[in-house]
């Protein structure tokens, strides 16, 4: 299989205009202005070969949608080389655009005021695509996503999830190789993110598309990417499989303590501290989580059981959004 998508040494800056302080620097600022230069994206590197599903994730700010824009041929690079399906996204736009779908959670390519099917028709004619195939692709597009029913009806008249099925349809009418999904889930209730997501791998078996998806919602990650890659500050930090990164860092359990009465951490600390344990506040009245190493899980608990009288206990694997926070709290990942 080859590369899809392959970046080398990618660099976005943007220059940004910072005002002096007072009447004074106001004035100056009429005649000399004062830039400084943001670094979004920091000399990154990375491939994803055909048919791979890679979750791309970070923090808000840390340069994921700066990257899917210079991948989609939407903002041009300081520097460095990218090429997607064989090809330059920002020189050769109109041959380019015809080999991608792309979804912005925030943003629609349909027409606000027309039935859907006539953006899908519109579309149609856009992409070139003949009526043979279409029908035969599409058809089961639309059947998949259980969207025949709104296809009559104009794009304002659709609930957020119903619009989100039909964005995700939209960008699949030329039944492009490559799909780009930029936070295709956000505030969608979980039954439609279930469709979306079996949808995503349906397409990926019969089709083997590639697709790279941006999201805050680590349970798309952890339902459809066998790859993630993280970005801090423009720069990636991790790169590699999402098994991987729970074994590296998802070693310990999380016990959830109840006691009988109020304890304080203060109270806690001392007495788990030789085993690195940390501690944090539960959501029931008199709780408190400890995240704790396994080879001491038995330890800690009689440990705590003969200092404490304990109403409830519960012991959890550390989920993969825990994991997540710790590395960005920690700074840096293991490769």
């Amino acid at each position: 299989m080859g590369n899809v998508i392959e970046v080398e040494n990618l660099r976005k800056e943007f220059k940004a205009y910072s005002s002096r302080s007072g009447l004074m620097g106001a004035f100056r600022d009429l005649f000399t202005r004062n830039y400084k230069i943001i670094q979004a994206v920091h000399d990154i590197s990375f491939t994803v070969n055909q048919g791979e599903m890679v979750g791309y994730i970070g923090e808000n700010g840390a340069g994921k949608s700066t990257t899917i824009k210079m991948l989609t041929g939407i903002l041009t690079p300081t520097a460095g080389k990218v090429s997607v399906n064989g090809m330059n996204p920002h020189k050769e736009r109109e041959a380019f655009v015809r080999t991608i779908g792309v979804v912005f959670g925030q943003r629609s390519q349909l027409w606000w005021d027309i039935a859907v099917q006539e953006s899908f028709r519109l579309l149609k004619k856009v992409y070139r695509v003949s009526d043979s195939d279409y029908k035969e692709h599409m058809e089961h597009v639309i059947e998949t996503l259980d969207i025949g029913p709104l296809l009559d009806k104009p794009v304002r008249k659709l609930s957020l999830g119903q619009r989100m099925r039909c964005e995700l349809a939209a960008a699949l009418i030329h039944n492009p190789p490559l799909l780009f999904l930029d936070e295709p889930t956000i505030g969608l209730d979980v039954l439609v993110k279930l469709k979306i997501r079996e949808f995503l791998k349906e397409i990926n078996q019969k089709y083997n598309t590639t697709i790279l998806l941006t999201t805050h919602d680590i349970s798309d990650i952890e339902a459809l990417c066998d790859r993630v890659i993280m970005l801090d500050e423009g720069k990636i930090i991790y790169d590699g499989s999402l098994q991987r990164l729970k074994e590296n860092w998802g070693e310990g359990k999380q016990i959830q303590f109840t006691f009988s009465q109020e304890i304080t951490s203060a109270e806690l600390h001392p007495l788990t501290a030789a085993w690195g344990v940390k501690w944090s506040r539960g959501e029931q009245d008199n709780s408190w989580i400890a995240h704790v190493p396994k080879a001491h899980v038995s330890e800690i608990i009689s440990c705590i059981v003969n200092h404490y009288e304990i109403q409830d206990l519960n012991l959890y694997e550390i989920s993969t959004e825990e994991i997540i926070r710790n590395i960005y709290e920690e700074g840096v990942a293991h490769g």
